[in-house]
């Protein structure tokens, strides 16, 4: 049974915000926005990744059941979303969503989340390449290059992630 694991920041990591405000003057507090925006940007990145990449393995380890949907999401609008970067208005192109009302930061929203909570990915259903007789969706050759795709893109944010902690850190030490 797979877990869903949330990315949380290294101690360290979540202390040179603190640090830099601390020993920052006028005008620092924009660099230090640009700073925290930046990793909480990646860090989203990155928790969409692992959770895109749990949506693959599940695929592709039901690969052999009877009647099983093959299920994925749009990497971009769940990132969009997840940084608030979504637009607010109405498009023509796309329609804009209902949105509940609540009386109570404690009621439940739309799909039994919390209201105010991040908005989770608009989970889709494969399209079968072709026809199956056991109504499965899978597509091993399609999974195994999302897979692979989806892991250096990982490992691609994972990389960027650490490049800009050290660069923080050689920042803050002087080293």
């Amino acid at each position: 049974m797979f877990q869903r694991h949330k990315f949380t920041i290294p101690y360290k990591l979540r202390q040179i915000p603190l640090f830099l405000a601390k020993h920052s003057q006028a005008g620092g507090l924009a660099m230090l926005n640009r700073l925290t925006d930046t990793l909480n940007f990646q860090a989203d990145a990155l928790s969409l990744r692992s959770e895109r990449q749990r949506l693959i393995a599940s695929n592709i380890a039901n690969a052999d059941t009877p009647n099983y949907q093959a299920r994925d999401f749009d990497f971009a609008s769940a990132l969009r979303n997840a940084t608030g970067q979504a637009s607010q208005g109405q498009s023509s192109l796309a329609p804009g969503k209902l949105q509940l009302a609540t009386g109570s930061a404690g009621h439940l929203g739309r799909g039994g989340v919390p209201a105010g909570s991040k908005q989770q990915a608009d989970m889709n259903y494969a399209t079968p390449a072709q026809t199956n007789l056991d109504s499965n969706t899978v597509d091993m050759d399609r999974e195994r290059a999302s897979f692979a795709d989806n892991t250096v893109r990982y490992e691609a944010t994972l990389r960027f992630i650490n490049g800009q902690v050290k660069t923080l850190n050689t920042a803050i030490t002087g080293q």
